[in-house]
């Protein structure tokens, strides 16, 4: 809460600005008045055109109720609740300036679809959690008001769930942090919601919400002494530096400024960060940026844009019940490189930059990096159809994510990209689950020193992905090389008796007939001492098989908990 000098120093400020407005605009007013009498004086006798009349101050007012009470009925609620955080200023004052609802409807439609994060598809999942989390919030965080137009609901409609969220739902005792001035003190309900990341916001971004009616509606505070409710009672609820007598509490109450948390040890400087927190404040507060370009922009970039050709591939493995590992592999082809000699050694080089963001346009993770080939000069004809690959693994939690990648060719200055939107699944603790099923050109064990670290290794396994291209045809091996996959099985049932394991597993690789090439089958029974996870590796000799299009499934039984998982994936032996 603002202090009283601070307020009034402020509220003068703002009056003395106002009184500079009003008096040129009185003055304009007046002027503009006698201008129109003196033009409707004049027209008189003659036919003016009714589409060039020049309309009284009465007609404007008429235009514009009547303009109000039109929104009102069809397009106000969207307006005024639906999109109320999420629009723009400039959006708004565009909307108020349609005359029909043709327009409104064209308006509304593109206003989603500039939001669109996937816009080659039917869906718009933007869209589709924008009212999913206006349900969320009318769920949980109404308080005699509706749950959207409480701060929390604004905050999460815009921002989604935060990355962690302290709660303190019936206050009381509180030892404060030492950036608070330390010492012990009793508080209201308030909540701090941590985000690691908001997108002109900044990182680690902390808000604070505070209950100070003792009603459930939790606001949004840039004081954080306001959850103090001990803050005006004479010596109770002192700081660190109070209870020492390095200080008194009723000096809270007069340096001014935005917080009265009392002087501490590593508090300082706060009068310093106040206009941090008003500026971190008044960005919350703030429409977010609209993140995604509508189609015509993107398409039209595609278009002049002198393209840098590459495939990407991402999979996704679990690690705990609420994150994934998400490994990215991009793989471009030599051909494509710009490469250059120096010293007898021809140097190819690509920068690498990825972001992932969520519907809302938060930044969940981002990367760069530098790819260089070095190629004997005499060997570069011969490598042309090779590959490069590059390999990145995001930690990300389930849920809906748009990935974009940017390749550059730095010796031929070109440039490509690729936009997706890519749906990161969750692994349930009570259902038999998998891992992607990734067929790869490499597989081999790495040292123990090298385990869950290094390019391609996925816990103790080396495990190199085959990227199919990006004209849908499935990856190609060719007959003297070796066919890997790899696969984890998560929760398969534990038998009460044996406190194992029970499962089979059945390979099938079929040809473009669907006729049976191959078939295995093996059990957790010969694997050892297998738990509730097991991980699948199975290597096939392209020799064995004729040139042509095959389909591998894995077929999982789990003979405790009685179901299934079945993944397939296609390959072509050329």
């Amino acid at each position: 809460m603002l202090s009283t000098g601070f307020r009034n120093s402020f509220l003068s400020s703002v009056l003395a600005g106002l009184m500079v407005m009003i008096f040129p605009l009185t003055s304009f007013a007046q002027d503009q008045d006698k201008k129109d009498s003196s033009e409707q004086g004049s027209a008189e006798g003659t036919k003016a055109d009714p589409m060039k009349r020049s309309l009284t101050e009465k007609q404007k007012k008429a235009n514009a109720k009547s303009l109000r009470q039109e929104l009102s009925k069809t397009f106000r609620k969207w307006l005024d609740e639906d999109v109320r955080w999420i629009i723009t200023d400039e959006e708004r004052s565009a909307f108020m300036q349609l005359s029909n609802d043709e327009e409104r409807d064209q308006f509304i439609e593109a206003f989603w679809g500039r939001r669109d994060p996937t816009p080659d598809t039917e869906e718009n999942e933007f869209k589709e959690e924008h009212y999913a989390r206006i349900a969320y919030a009318n769920e949980h965080f109404a308080a005699g008001i509706p749950g959207w137009k409480s701060d929390r609901g604004r905050i999460y409609i815009v921002f989604g769930k935060a990355d962690e969220i302290e709660s303190h739902p019936s206050g009381g005792s509180y030892n404060r942090p030492m950036e608070e001035g330390g010492g012990e003190t009793s508080t209201y309900p308030f909540e701090q919601w941590r985000y690691r990341y908001l997108e002109g916001i900044g990182q680690e971004v902390i808000i604070e919400f505070v209950d100070t009616c003792m009603c459930g509606d939790y606001h949004m505070t840039m004081d954080r002494s306001e959850k103090d409710a001990l803050k005006y009672t004479p010596n109770a609820g002192l700081t660190l530096y109070e209870q020492m007598g390095m200080a008194n509490k009723t000096s809270r109450f007069q340096g001014g400024g935005l917080e009265q948390l009392g002087t501490g040890p590593f508090n300082n400087d706060l009068q310093t960060k106040q206009f941090d927190r008003l500026e971190q404040f008044a960005k919350l507060s703030r429409a977010p940026a609209v993140k995604f370009k509508d189609l015509e922009e993107v398409v039209t970039h595609k278009i002049n844009v002198n393209l840098m050709p590459f495939d990407v591939r991402a999979d996704f493995v679990k690690v705990t019940s609420d994150t994934v590992l998400v490994p990215v592999t991009i793989q471009i082809k030599n051909r494509d490189v710009t490469f250059q000699n120096k010293d007898g050694v021809e140097r190819g080089t690509v920068n690498i930059f990825g972001r992932v963001t969520t519907l809302s346009g938060r930044i969940a993770q981002t990367f760069e990096d530098t790819v260089q080939v070095d190629v004997p000069a005499e060997l570069l004809p011969r490598t042309a159809e090779n590959s490069s690959v590059y390999w990145k693994a995001l930690p990300l939690k389930p849920g809906l994510y748009r990935f974009d990648i940017v390749v550059k060719d730095v010796n031929g200055d070109r440039k490509g990209s690729w936009s997706r939107g890519v749906t990161v699944p969750e692994f349930s603790e009570d259902r038999l689950s998998n891992s992607t099923l990734i067929v790869a050109d490499q597989m081999e064990p790495v040292a123990a020193k090298n385990v869950g670290t290094g390019n391609f290794v996925i816990g103790t396994t080396k495990v190199r992905p085959r990227v199919p291209p990006s004209d849908g045809k499935p990856v190609s091996f060719k007959r003297n090389q070796k066919l890997n996959f790899w696969m984890q099985v998560y929760n398969l049932g534990v038998d009460e008796k044996t406190h194992k394991a029970s499962a089979t597993i059945e390979y099938d690789v079929t040809d473009a007939n669907n006729k049976a090439v191959i078939h295995t089958v093996e059990s957790t029974d010969t694997m050892g001492n297998v738990g509730e996870q097991v991980t699948l590796q199975k290597t096939l000799s392209a020799a064995n098989l004729q040139p042509g299009l095959y389909k591998i499934q894995i077929k999982v039984n789990d003979n405790v908990s009685k179901q299934t998982v079945d993944p397939t994936a296609t390959f072509a032996v050329e």
